[in-house]
């Protein structure tokens, strides 16, 4: 958090130099088909955190994925990438170290803690709900937690808004293992559940929990969970994100 704040003077300076030399500038032309095509091929967004090429493939912050895995800090033992190093790199812009990477770590754990609320939410829920509707539940459920709610309701200023985000995000995000741990062992697995091992890094404890124990499969969810840290250059949620909040 304090290394984004660090850095957010700069962000904002050459966000407004862009607006001031470009901001009349057109990014093209809308058809009528475009339009009718869900904004198919309009340009709508300025996002810098990937980038999807047709001939080399996806690029994260400027680096491949062959190039991530030899960069970024990994498990003890391990060859793949911890999906905490690529997050750090999404936020700052910066290749983390290994102690980086092990405080983030660290501070994903002492989130996880999921509220009983959303275990009664779920269990409310038939057996045979589809796992997206669950998990759009739980994350609902988790909306009394919401720091942001709470400071938007003390009427603190827009410019701090960025920090109550934040550490809603990384609430979620410190959760998520457990709550699609929870979805995927009452949806396939009889509702038996796996009990956290703090001691793991985030990828390796969702894999733990979901009932797969080998080094394998968690150094194949630590290799999968960083290469799907971000879609293609702009996302749908990430563009449904912005419609929302300037709605």
């Amino acid at each position: 958090k304090e290394v984004i704040r660090a850095r957010l003077p700069g962000v904002n300076a050459r966000l407004k130099a862009i607006k001031q030399a470009h901001g009349e500038k057109s990014l093209g032309e809308v058809t009528v088909n475009m339009a009718m095509g869900g904004m198919r091929g309009i340009t709508a967004m300025l996002y810098e955190t990937s980038l999807l090429d047709a001939e080399e493939g996806i690029r994260f912050r400027g680096y491949s994925i062959p190039e991530l895995r030899e960069a970024l800090p990994k498990a003890a033992g391990g060859d793949e990438p911890l999906p905490e190093g690529i997050m750090w790199l999404m936020l700052t812009g910066e290749i983390p170290s290994a102690e980086q990477v092990k405080m983030l770590s660290e501070e994903l754990v002492r989130r996880a803690d999921v509220p009983q609320c959303v275990h009664d939410v779920l269990e409310a829920l038939p057996k045979n709900t589809h796992p997206m509707t669950q998990l759009s539940c739980a994350l609902l459920a988790l909306q009394p937690e919401s720091k942001f709610a709470k400071a938007y309701q003390a009427g603190v200023h827009k410019t701090t808004y960025w920090e109550y985000a934040f550490e809603d995000s990384m609430d979620i995000i410190a959760k998520l293992p457990a709550v699609c741990s929870i979805i995927y062992r009452r949806t396939f697995k009889g509702g038996e559940l796996v009990a956290a091992d703090k001691t793991l890094d985030w990828a390796g404890n969702f894999a733990h929990m979901m009932g797969h124990d080998s080094e394998a499969v968690k150094e194949l969810m630590r290799l999968y969970m960083t290469i799907h840290v971000d879609h293609e250059g702009g996302n749908v949620s990430a563009h449904t994100t912005h419609l929302v909040g300037s709605a």
